[in-house]
């Protein structure tokens, strides 16, 4: 099973700088997108052999999620089931017979961390969320998670340390997802890797330059391990400041 995530920031823009090129290029099984900026149907997306399944924002072009996927999911779930976080169309929860996959959007900490209290409260709903599937069976979880790692996941971390994506309060609810049985198939696969990005600045020719930030992610229940085949990040495709990734499972 081959599965891309790709926050697209704003779907429509995206398909006029080659989105259905690489959507092709890539050909995934479950082809997932984060930031999609539109409600259904605002743009029409011929995709033979797949099923569409969108969450956007009450707030229009703002935000939002899709799924594409040619398998096709015993069920479909819109957002986290808690009323305060389910309005801008962050999550879709697809069920397979062997494991759930949940795409998201985590909200971004903003300017001078103005949302940060609010994504600390967001991470721990989340957490519990997909703990709570993990309990079931086997979790997929991707998409954009709004926050560098380690020091390793992005160019500048001592000029960004307090800066939204890299402060300690976020990059501790990462570590603790992870302890709660999760792993990063990216550093799994290449733990010391570095200069792998997969957002850029629009400013000072960050992409040319690759100063960039790893925020977009795959993790997996700790017992898919050893299902992990590759671990991708398709850093010349353009088309957004993020560029996709993508994960293949035996």
């Amino acid at each position: 099973m081959r599965f891309v995530s790709w926050n697209v920031n704003g779907l429509r823009a995206c398909l006029t700088k080659g989105f259905m090129e690489s959507f092709r290029d890539m050909d995934a099984d479950v082809f997932c997108l984060q930031e999609t900026k539109m409600q259904e149907g605002q743009a029409i997306l011929d995709l033979p052999g797949y099923k569409q399944f969108w969450n956007s924002a009450e707030k229009k072009g703002y935000s939002g999620t899709a799924i594409f996927t040619r398998v096709e999911p015993i069920d479909v779930t819109y957002g986290i089931g808690i009323e305060e976080h389910d309005h801008e169309g962050r999550v879709i929860t697809m069920e397979f017979d062997d494991y759930y996959l949940v795409t998201v959007y985590t909200p971004n900490s903003q300017k001078e961390l103005a949302r940060l209290a609010y994504r600390m409260t967001w991470e721990e709903a989340f957490k519990d969320y997909v703990c709570g599937l993990d309990k079931k069976k086997p979790v997929i979880i991707c998409g954009d998670l709004n926050v560098a790692h380690k020091e390793i996941d992005l160019k500048n971390p001592k000029t960004n340390h307090k800066n939204a994506g890299f402060t300690d309060d976020e990059r501790q609810k990462f570590t603790e997802l992870l302890q709660a049985g999760f792993t990063d198939t990216f550093r799994k696969v290449y733990p010391d890797v570095t200069g792998a990005y997969t957002w850029w600045s629009y400013l000072r020719k960050a992409r040319a330059n690759n100063a960039g930030w790893r925020i977009d992610y795959f993790l997996i229940s700790n017992r898919l391990d050893d299902k992990i085949e590759s671990a991708t990040i398709y850093n010349e495709i353009f088309g957004s400041d993020h560029c996709p990734v993508g994960l293949e499972l035996k």
